[in-house]
């Protein structure tokens, strides 16, 4: 029993300090508790983040915030998370990322308008719930101010948004999701739609010079100039198909198709690219459920199992299927691919955190260091565990899968 003294101001004070520490010690037994294998292995998985990082922005161990794609793809998952759950510690780890970088003018904090990158629009897909919950004006402007990012974005001759301003003329299939599920939603739900078929030609390009037809597959990117030295001097696409941008494309297509009305004239063409790509990903599966690294050189010496792309393909599959996108006989190789996952790369602790392996740390091409897209490029870079790639896919894979 605690007893007060009567002295107002002295038992506001103690109060007050009660509260706060009665905070940190709630803290400190969520830290310190076990997280059940009772619990479905999206919750495990959340769970096992926040645990490692309290605060979002620390994903990745990162000392400082940052305004960053892969954070925002994990939010994005746990925004979904919330809508299964309506449990408020979900929603509270994606409104404390968004006011770390948001002030009340609605100006997004490290973020530069002028420094054109599609990677710097992917976290904004969160600000669209938070609107919608708080009706804050705040997020509001700050959704506007990426929105209207694209209207001086640097393009193609043909069109298409260039991957970054520092990679003059090049398109990648990672873009895709970086900027055109957030563009779509906007558009549909603050213009009308007016800009769909601007978010489809972005599809199509890729579609039209990335699609290789001896695999069924896609290169990693397109250099419009064919000017880069990993660009082929025909056809200006990079050497190889890269597991992880496959996964980029399917899931940009399967969210962005969320915003696209069914009788807009665009529509069915974006889901015959989701049929044609699933129907070729199934071809590549490996027995254990996952993908190679390059998938469609699955016996060259160092090739091996990577576990981020492998989500995205679960991912964008089961979605297609549950959307009515895609033949429910997808959904028996997204199982077969999320049941490979938790097999191969998925552990957990003696605390029931669990942890990702045989993720891709990075890859790209071009820069400083120059990367070449050669196999030998894909193979070199490091593999690391509990890389956000994979965690945000990860999660995104379970929530839909529902496992």
């Amino acid at each position: 029993m605690i007893f007060l003294p009567k002295n107002n101001f002295y038992k506001k004070v103690i109060v007050m300090l009660l509260f706060c520490c009665g905070k940190t010690i709630a803290q400190d037994v969520d830290q310190n508790r076990i997280i059940s294998d009772k619990l479905k292995w999206s919750e495990r998985m959340a769970l096992s983040i926040i645990k490692r990082y309290p605060e979002a922005w620390k994903i990745d161990k990162h000392e400082v915030p940052k305004w960053d794609y892969k954070i925002g793809m994990i939010l994005t998952a746990y925004q979904k998370l919330y809508g299964k759950t309506n449990d408020p510690k979900y929603y509270d780890y994606v409104k404390g990322y968004a006011d770390v970088f948001i002030d009340e003018t609605g100006v997004i904090k490290k973020f530069d308008p002028k420094n054109h990158s599609l990677d710097n629009i992917n976290a904004g897909k969160i600000l669209f719930d938070l609107y919608v919950k708080t009706k804050q004006e705040k997020y509001l402007t700050a959704i506007k101010i990426l929105r209207s990012n694209f209207d001086d974005y640097p393009r193609t001759q043909s069109g298409g948004f260039w991957h970054k301003k520092i990679y003059p003329n090049q398109m990648w299939l990672d873009g895709l999701y970086m900027g055109e599920p957030f563009y779509a939603r906007y558009t549909a739900e603050f213009e009308g739609g007016e800009k769909l078929n601007d978010v489809a030609h972005q599809f199509e390009l890729l579609h039209k010079h990335t699609f290789d037809r001896k695999t069924d597959l896609y290169f990693h990117a397109w250099d419009e100039s064919k000017q880069m030295a990993w660009a082929n001097k025909e056809t200006g696409t990079a050497p190889h198909i890269w597991l992880r941008a496959l996964g980029w494309y399917g899931m940009a297509l399967v969210d962005a198709l969320d915003y696209f009305p069914k009788d807009h004239p665009k529509r069915n063409e974006l889901i015959g690219y989701l049929n044609e790509l699933a129907a070729a990903i199934a071809k590549y599966q490996h027995k254990s459920g996952l993908w190679y690294q390059i998938p469609n050189l699955q016996n060259q010496k160092g090739n091996y199992l990577e576990s981020s792309g492998s989500s995205m393909l679960v991912y964008f599959l089961a979605k297609g299927v549950h959307n009515g996108y895609l033949p429910a006989k997808f959904e028996k190789v997204a199982n077969k691919g999320f049941n490979g996952l938790i097999k191969k790369v998925i552990t957990a602790d003696e605390n029931g955190e669990i942890h990702m392996v045989q993720v891709c740390g990075s890859a790209g091409l071009g820069g400083n260091p120059y990367r070449d897209g050669s196999f030998e490029y894909y193979m070199n870079e490091k593999i690391v565990t509990d890389n956000s790639h994979g965690l945000g896919a990860f999660l995104l894979a379970a929530i839909e899968l529902d496992k």
